[in-house]
């Protein structure tokens, strides 16, 4: 029987044979590392016994905390009947079942799902269905082929995601492998990349935007959006209306809407889907993340019944999409969605009339807006960026000018380290700090959270400003 590895061994196998993602690995391996070993509800606790709220949801994924006896329970079960089955030729009870169910809660016209294993390939199906589209609809339009998508974005990690992405650090190295993109600007109200201020502007971003559709729209496939707030960005909250308009120029023009929800479904703008907040119905809806309530690797690509329907004909005719991942539709991952759905809307909840977590959530909403609001009050607190149970704190050197520090001091890692010494585990995009709790979180944690990233910000002042 093999002996349990003590906590110096896991941390030199860490060293030696773990390579972390989007993770300095030589800073890394500098320091002690924190590993995890178990949680309960919103807490994490490491091999030492030291609890930390879990303030980004394990990578803005977890909805309802850890070890939830109804998602343990669905695994358990499904795993006296089948763990896994490939959906290549063959159906499982509970992909159909969560088929269904998706396309009962989604907006009104999104019937068919496409499963996959993430966010990622969950957007890579989306593009290669829009591209497939076009060349074989009932009026083919072959050219067709580009995709417009927004400055900072960021889609994922295949060559394909990657494209329609726009963060320099992770994206511009591979620029030799991918396919060109038409970009619209970031509705980055802060910095307005059109030099605008928010109080004057009419969303000339949106219109920026409108006005390249108008000029590609003979040879768009698709305009590709993260509804209300570019995550990965720094938490960049687009102006009310801003989705809705993007949606009349595709629909006017002719040009599919690709809606990346992977990081803003699943409630976390208050409403199952982002696009419910302006009733905007896309051609291709893409999930992962909480689909599973954060429990296991699952994505859907959904779409209409016309988008389908060009897909269909004789095997010899070529119309078959030919993509496909091992795990695709896989029975665990399907059944932990299935009672994750049922804990966020209700069991017996419309899409007319949720119930469950979702019900909870404008209280939470509120009192994590009511900290937000004490926070910006703060010397380095340049800009705060929320979108229901989801915030973005930019820091700066100076309010004044928004004058940013020096990417070389790291502030935002300085700062989420202060913050896991008090117990918060936060992880920073850049110099902005993300709170991004599982949308369970209780009251008294959200307010423990907030206090110590409160408490983290004001210190600025002193060891780091």
């Amino acid at each position: 029987m093999a002996m349990t590895p003590s906590r110096e061994q896991l941390e030199q196998w860490d060293r030696e044979h773990v390579w972390h993602p989007f993770t300095p690995m030589q800073t890394y391996t500098n320091e002690r590392p924190t590993i995890i070993e178990r949680a309960r509800g919103c807490i994490l606790v490491d091999l030492d016994g030291r609890e930390y709220i879990d303030g980004v949801s394990s990578l803005w994924c977890n909805v309802h905390g850890h070890q939830v006896p109804e998602l343990d329970q669905a695994i358990r079960e499904q795993l006296d009947q089948v763990a896994h089955s490939t959906l290549l030729g063959l159906g499982n009870v509970p992909s159909i079942r969560l088929a269904r169910k998706l396309a009962e809660l989604a907006p009104p016209g999104l019937t068919h799902v496409f499963f996959s294993d993430d966010g990622a390939t969950a957007v890579e199906v989306a593009l290669k269905l829009a591209f497939q589209y076009w060349r074989q609809c009932s009026k083919p339009q072959p050219q067709k082929s580009k995709f417009l998508a927004i400055h900072r974005a960021y889609h994922g990690d295949t060559l394909g995601d990657v494209s329609v992405g726009d963060l320099e650090r992770f994206h511009h190295l591979f620029s030799p492998l991918l396919f060109p993109t038409v970009r619209a600007p970031s509705p980055y109200c802060y910095r307005c990349p059109l030099g605008l201020e928010r109080a004057r502007c009419q969303i000339d971003c949106v219109e920026a935007l409108v006005s390249l559709v108008r000029e590609h729209h003979e040879t768009l496939a698709a305009v590709i959006v993260e509804p209300l707030m570019q995550a990965a960005a720094g938490m960049i909250a687009a102006p009310d209306g801003y989705l809705r308009r993007i949606r009349e120029v595709t629909k006017e023009l002719n040009v599919l809407l690709i809606a990346d929800e992977v990081a803003v479904g699943m409630g976390r703008t208050g409403t199952l889907f982002a696009c419910d907040r302006e009733n905007v119905v896309p051609d291709f809806l893409c999930l992962a993340k909480g689909l599973t309530g954060g429990y296991l690797p699952l994505a859907a690509t959904l779409t209409t019944d016309e988008v389908y329907r060009s897909f269909l004909g004789r095997p010899d005719e070529g119309r078959t999409f030919y993509h496909g991942h091992t795990y695709t539709g896989n029975a665990l991952g399907a059944a932990v969605a299935l009672a994750n759905l049922d804990l966020l809307v209700g069991a017996d909840a419309s899409r007319e009339r949720p119930g469950g977590l979702l019900a909870t959530l404008p209280d939470k909403i509120n009192r994590l807006q009511s900290h937000l609001k004490r926070m910006a009050q703060l010397p380095h607190v340049g800009d705060i960026r929320q979108q229901g149970m989801v915030a973005g704190i930019e820091l700066v050197q100076r309010k004044e000018g928004k004058v940013p520090f020096p990417p070389e001091r790291r502030v935002g890692s300085e700062l989420c380290r202060h913050a896991r010494d008090r117990g918060v585990f936060l992880r920073p995009l850049g110099d902005v700090i993300v709170i991004f709790p599982p949308l369970a979180i209780e009251n008294s944690l959200l307010d423990q959270l907030c206090e110590v990233v409160y408490n983290c910000l004001r210190e600025l002042n002193s060891p780091l400003g």
